[in-house]
């Protein structure tokens, strides 16, 4: 699904040999606390944060938070389909932000913070537009689901000091309420 911009970091998780993985990629605001959440979900191998959805090639922690590259924080998660669904996965995903905050999340702002899926198959396509509309329809929102549902561009790992973030300062979450 994505090419990194550079080697896989060294506190990431490597998948076990002869194990079949998957890779989802995810935007929910500051990717610190949904890297924490992922993180937690059996079946989960791996994860790295990092950009994705922007103009700049070789895109910085700096250069994202300027507002003007077009990236999102996004969390990548390499599972194993067989102890894990991409379908939780998305449960995951919804229940750790407001998909009804466009460009937003709690005291973040701006477009690197967007709600969005990018999908890397029909069926992730299809699971997460499912899901979305699931989500919009069971009145769990007063407002829209403002959720980005598009095909994975590249992923360009984030500087080392941001991945397991909250892990490496013994927290748990950083999540407001």
């Amino acid at each position: 699904m994505t090419t990194p911009s550079a080697p896989p970091s060294p506190t990431a998780a490597t998948p076990r040999p002869g194990t079949t993985s998957e890779t989802a990629l995810f935007g929910a605001g500051c990717f610190w606390g949904v890297e924490a959440a992922f993180r937690q979900v059996p079946g989960v191998l791996a994860t790295r944060v990092g950009y994705a959805g922007g103009a700049s090639e070789h895109p910085t922690y700096e250069q994202v938070c300027s507002d003007r590259t077009g990236h999102a924080e996004v969390v990548e998660a390499t599972f194993d389909p067989s102890r894990v669904s991409y379908e939780q996965l998305l449960t995951v995903f919804w229940e750790n932000h407001d998909p009804t905050t466009r460009n937003r999340q709690g005291p973040d702002v701006g477009t690197q913070y967007r709600s969005v899926v990018f999908y890397a198959s029909p069926a992730q396509l299809a699971a997460a537009t499912t899901a979305r509309d699931v989500l919009q329809a069971s009145g769990r929102f007063r407002k829209p689901v403002v959720t980005e549902i598009e095909p994975a561009p590249s992923f360009h790992a984030a500087e080392e000091y941001h991945q397991r973030y909250l892990e490496k300062r013994g927290q748990a979450s950083c999540h407001i309420g």
